[in-house]
């Protein structure tokens, strides 16, 4: 298999992260506008309208802002866990040698922005933030890699790819530990009942998307009950989803070449109206292309450009919207050190810590990126938009100025990381490179 075919995949991918950062920056500078026009109370209006139902035993009641951050960013996550699935089975992480360059990086652009941030921040209440700014948001950094054109090699991106993989991992980790209310016991061991079903079912290689879906739904419902926040069922439900196809290349080929034997020999005219039989031959071969499809790269595929292009600007024209000339005042202490952390904390913490793994050559850096794209890619990092503000929503629920200081703070970091990022990226070196 050629090089050329191996990476196609993957530049595809880029191109759609990279026009859903585009679409990103639209939605927020909408939502922004939206919440500082004669129009404001609309927006407010608009994600607060409560949507759901309610009965003597049960009830499902919430505004539009969570069912979007609750319900929507759930097949977000959902996305995440696919990914994080086949990078390590199968992807830049499925050995420890392809993971140790992003792991470093994603190491170095966790724990610093964290420990700058409790280092500069002075008031209690605002701690629960020191998540905020260790997440990477992968559309808008990639967005702005692609705008770089051929001055930045593919592996970069791959690089920059991985380790935001990585990075998301540890998010999620921080989200379940750290950020989930009062856990309800009973309603988790009867979700985890319910995923265990899916997994062994994915282990013997059945998977039926009616009923991932059906149990999905409910597994979502009892996280969301039991007190853990649903978005991380999204993941775990991800990774019931088989990687392996159910047929092998070679009797692939061979079913194939019979279809399509017994279509040329069914065809009598062209008549646009087909026969029962070519009908039957169809629905076997659309059968055996399933079959031979690993339902994962399916459900990646067809997912993909749900999230980017829809869900996640419906969630920054939801979430970017903070109304800056409110009567409430911002708390501008905590605006700056969630701006520095994200700037300063990804730049230091991950060019620091790669650039040493390798000059102490406890990893390999593709020889094609030098240390100025490393610290531009490390910049880069610090343009933490959506988890960002997904996690600040968690840390300081019901402070609307914490909240909105904190989107300010990760607005304002991310700008400015993204600028500092693309400028160094933009005179790192003058040969071109091939995408």
């Amino acid at each position: 298999m050629g090089v050329s075919k191996l990476l196609s995949p993957f530049q595809k991918f880029v191109k759609i992260e990279s026009f859903s950062g585009i679409l990103l920056v639209a939605a927020t500078v909408i939502a922004l506008a939206w919440a500082n026009s004669p129009w404001a109370a609309s927006y407010s209006d608009l994600w607060n309208y409560k949507l759901g139902f309610s009965s003597d035993a049960f009830s499902l009641n919430k505004p539009v802002i969570l069912w979007i951050n609750d319900g929507l960013m759930a097949i977000f996550f959902y996305l995440i866990g696919l990914e994080i699935k086949r990078e390590l089975l199968i992807g830049e992480l499925n050995s420890v040698k392809k993971a140790m360059f992003p792991l470093f990086g994603a190491i170095g652009g966790m724990t610093i922005p964290v420990l700058l941030f409790l280092f500069l921040n002075n008031n209690p209440e605002t701690t629960p933030g020191w998540g905020i700014p260790m997440a990477t948001d992968i559309a808008f950094s990639l967005a702005i890699l692609k705008a770089l054109g051929k001055r930045v090699p593919l592996s970069l991106k791959i690089f920059l790819t991985a380790f935001a993989i990585v990075d998301d991992i540890g998010a999620v980790m921080v989200i379940a530990i750290f950020y989930s209310g009062a856990l309800k016991v009973s309603l988790l061991g009867y979700a985890g009942i319910l995923l265990a079903v899916l997994y062994f079912l994915s282990w013997k290689g059945y998977y039926s998307k009616f009923v991932n879906i059906l149990l999905g739904i409910v597994v979502w419902t009892l996280f969301l009950k039991a007190g853990v926040h649903p978005t991380l069922a999204g993941i775990l439900l991800a990774f019931a989803v088989p990687v392996r196809q159910n047929i092998g290349k070679v009797k692939f080929v061979e079913r194939l070449g019979e279809i399509t034997g017994l279509i040329k020999s069914s065809a009598d005219n062209d008549s646009p109206i087909l026969t029962k039989k070519q009908i039957e031959h169809i629905d076997n071969l659309e059968d055996l292309t399933d079959q031979y499809q690993s339902p994962l790269q399916r459900l990646e595929h067809q997912l993909h450009g749900w999230v980017a292009y829809v869900i996640i600007p419906i969630f920054a024209l939801a979430n970017a919207g903070v109304a800056l000339n409110s009567d409430v005042p911002l708390d501008q202490a905590l605006v700056i050190n969630i701006a520095i952390a994200l700037v300063v904390g990804n730049s230091v913490g991950i060019s620091t810590l790669v650039l040493l793994a390798k000059k102490l050559k406890i990893i390999t850096v593709p020889e094609e990126i030098n240390s100025m794209q490393i610290v531009g890619v490390a910049f880069l990092a610090g343009v933490g938009f959506t988890m960002s503000i997904f996690i600040c929503g968690l840390a300081y629920a019901g402070n609307s100025v914490f909240i909105d200081s904190g989107k300010i703070g990760i607005i304002i970091g991310s700008v400015i990381s993204g600028i500092i990022g693309y400028t160094i990226l933009r005179f790192a070196r003058k040969e071109d490179y091939d995408e």
